[in-house]
């Protein structure tokens, strides 16, 4: 079991700062479904990782950082949908 802890942690790991990355060098924008999905994903990894571990300071920081994602992603669809959607 902790073996898969592991590896969610990395791969968590691995997408916030794949989404940080690509957000700092202007390859996708801030209401982009890719960064928010990669920060979503990564989130909820870390979440796994840190819950197992103890770690309670940062999984409530991921906790936060996965609902600011989720937010961000149906507020995107939102956006998607055209301007009825936002009323």
């Amino acid at each position: 079991m902790s073996l898969l802890i592991g590896i969610f942690g990395w791969i968590g790991s691995a997408a916030v700062l794949l989404a940080y990355g690509l957000i700092s060098t202007n390859r996708v924008g801030g209401r982009s479904v890719v960064y928010h999905l990669l920060n979503l994903g990564g989130s909820v990894c870390l979440i796994a990782n840190s819950g197992y571990y103890g770690a309670y300071p940062s999984t409530f920081v991921n906790v936060v950082w996965s609902f600011i994602a989720m937010f961000a992603l149906i507020r995107a669809g939102k956006l998607l949908k055209g301007p009825q959607a936002m009323m």
